[in-house]
């Protein structure tokens, strides 16, 4: 019988590499495991005798992320940006071409770039829309790499048109989904190849553990693993437990991020000093219906973003009169956490691109958290109303 998610966050994965059967399966915090004559063989047919290779504590939480998104196998990594680093170096070569969006994550951005100049790819930038995307894809694309939500806009893309131009061109679809988290949306269900998360955000829940996932089919985490092994880019034991810990409330979370976020952007929409609110959940964003139609039963998340009356000054002031909310480029947290995307994760787009794309001088991201909405909104009004004087 299959398991729902509330269930699998919680039990997903315990039945392998705990032999104690204890409630919460030990940490492994040791180096090396006993090798006489023959190692432990782990489910890729790799030997489990060295941390940097394998730990049970970390095969435990990359089983139940690969249940959670539907994967063969998962492959858990130090942060975010290593798992998105390993991935790229493994599929792409000299000579071979990425396409993604000008709206992406700044540092995945700059590592393309960087990439580009050292070892000879391509990189192909585009408009953040699905339909700028199709119009690009060929069969010269060798890896697209996206965002299911754009940060901080919150575009949406429409992930099965986009898997099904890609099986014809033969391109391989990435898809980062920390924003959007296996709670609200599956990609691998509806075509992508793999699926990155900074497990850092939502996965944890609580900001104090920094961790990155890839999965996908079975095949591809074993050679990613040869990459990982020779990049020592493994996630440490204790921060799977955190990690893995932190998944037991994820589907409760989200709700929550979900529900509050919504209430607060009805607030925003209707607030005198607001221009205009980015929310896919919103029956005014253009992307609505998407969301709708992908996200089913869910709001889309729980970052929202706004553009307020003026510019960087109004801005400024605003973020030094929040009281409860924390002003930090994250998301992800039970705090809510307010940002300011053009001295932070949109800096690495050049001016005239974020221009375009929507991400001005007087637009704030807010991750909305875990606490009760209204005394968010009351934050939020009263900030507003001290940036004008």
């Amino acid at each position: 019988m299959e398991k729902h998610i509330q269930t699998l966050t919680i039990h997903g994965g315990k039945d392998e590499y705990e032999p104690i059967k204890s409630l919460h399966p030990p940490i492994y915090q040791t180096v090396s495991f006993e090798q006489r004559g023959k190692s432990v063989i782990t489910h890729r047919d790799t030997e489990l005798k060295y941390s940097r290779e394998e730990n049970p504590t970390v095969m435990l939480l990359e089983k139940k992320l690969a249940l959670l998104e539907e994967g063969e196998d998962a492959l858990c990594f130090a942060s975010g940006m290593s798992a998105i680093s390993t991935t790229l170096v493994h599929f792409l070569g000299k000579g071979d071409k990425i396409l993604m969006p000008y709206e992406s994550y700044g540092t995945t951005q700059k590592l393309v770039k960087r990439l580009a100049e050292k070892f000879g790819i391509e990189p192909v930038f585009v408009f953040p829309d699905t339909e700028e995307i199709l119009k690009r894809l060929d069969k010269d694309i060798k890896v697209l790499f996206l965002e299911t939500i754009t940060n901080p806009t919150l575009k949406v893309f429409d992930i099965p048109r986009i898997a099904e131009a890609c099986k014809e061109t033969g391109t391989t679809f990435i898809v980062d989904n920390t924003f959007a988290t296996p709670v609200l949306y599956k990609p691998l269900r509806d075509g992508a190849n793999v699926v990155i998360h900074s497990l850092t955000k939502y996965m944890v829940g609580h900001a104090d553990a920094v961790g990155g996932a890839v999965i996908g089919d079975l095949a591809t985490t074993k050679e990613l693993w040869d990459w990982r092994n020779n990049f020592g880019g493994i996630l440490a034991p204790f921060e799977a437990f955190l990690i893995d810990r932190g998944l037991k409330t994820l589907e409760l979370r989200m709700r929550r991020h979900c529900e509050n976020a919504l209430k607060v952007a009805r607030f925003l929409k209707n607030h005198p000093k607001v221009e205009e609110v980015l929310y896919p959940s919103l029956p005014e964003s253009p992307y609505h219906d998407l969301a709708k139609k992908l996200f089913k039963d869910y709001c889309a998340g729980g970052v929202l973003s706004f553009k307020i009356k003026g510019g960087r000054d109004e801005v400024i002031k605003f973020l030094q009169n929040l009281k409860m909310i924390f002003t930090s480029p994250s998301f992800g947290a039970p705090e809510t956490i307010a940002s300011y995307p053009v001295i932070s994760a949109a800096k690495q787009i050049p001016p005239e691109i974020r221009e375009k794309i929507g991400i001005t001088e007087n637009l704030i991201r807010l991750a909305v958290g875990l606490e009760n909405a209204e005394d968010i909104i009351a934050d939020l009004e009263q900030a507003l109303e001290k940036a004008y004087k």
